[in-house]
């Protein structure tokens, strides 16, 4: 069925499931970053390109420790085509996770 849409009525929310232990890790992160984005607004430029929002690139660098992944091009893949790391990141399902994420770089080399 090459060159087929693939549509799903089923929300990112329903399909993560009700247990996983992803879900309380979620929770008190949206609890963090509601205090945070306020901060975080302050911190954009109104001049050059697009950034990714502050708190996607915490929660996959969050997912980044938590599944043991080894390089930065190998969390963009997972974030790709993972659909519980995009729902744990708050991605929209078809769109693209743009560019490679150039703040994990600069966090991650002081943690190992």
């Amino acid at each position: 069925m090459a060159g087929t849409s693939m549509w799903s009525y089923i929300s990112p929310e329903q399909r993560a499931p009700k247990e996983h232990p992803l879900r309380p890790i979620k929770a008190m992160i949206e609890r963090v970053f509601r205090e945070l984005s306020p901060k975080f607004i302050g911190l954009y430029s109104e001049r050059g390109r697009p950034s990714i929002p502050p708190e996607q690139l915490l929660c996959a660098l969050v997912l980044q420790v938590l599944y043991s992944i080894r390089s930065e091009r190998a969390l963009m893949e997972q974030l790709d085509y993972n659909l519980l790391f995009r729902w744990f990141c708050d991605l929209a399902m078809d769109k693209p996770m743009t560019g490679k994420p150039r703040g994990v770089n600069i966090v991650m080399p002081r943690f190992r």
